[in-house]
């Protein structure tokens, strides 16, 4: 350590010094440098309005699209039909008691269900190949 290096012994360059004229007019122009940044507002969901009490339109239209639909959640149903939850929740309890709709799983307050296997949907589109024949009648062609 006895050596000294260069870029220790090294001196900074003075300050220059500001007149009383310079630090005033930096002080009014800092106040315009320094604002704070204003925050974006989120993007808030509307809120929409549901229905709390079945009527004989929504009752009608419950049993239209719901036992068409794959899956049947509490979620889906208050979305599709815009009730609230606890309705929802009745309406599949009603579609099951009266067998239009099964269960699939049940976790607590998860319940998912879906159609049932014979609905009009399945049998309409039965399974084929590309070709459109199915293999009985690709054997049957030689």
């Amino acid at each position: 350590w006895g050596q000294t290096c260069d870029r220790f012994t090294e001196k900074m360059a003075p300050k220059e010094k500001k007149t009383k004229e310079q630090i005033a007019k930096a002080a009014m122009a800092g106040g315009q440098k320094g604002k704070k940044k204003k925050w974006s507002k989120a993007k808030s969901k509307e809120k929409q309005s549901t229905e709390v009490m079945m009527n004989t339109d929504l009752y009608k239209r419950v049993l239209a699209e719901i036992p068409k639909q794959r899956v049947i959640t509490i979620a889906n149903v208050s979305e599709k039909l815009r009730v609230n939850g606890a309705l929802a929740k009745q309406v599949i309890r009603h579609l099951h008691s009266k067998g239009l709709i099964r269960q699939v799983a049940k976790h607590n307050t998860n319940l998912i269900y879906t159609r049932l296997a014979g609905t009009k949907d399945e049998e309409e589109a039965p399974q084929t190949k590309k070709g459109g024949q199915s293999k009985k009648e690709e054997v049957n062609d030689d």
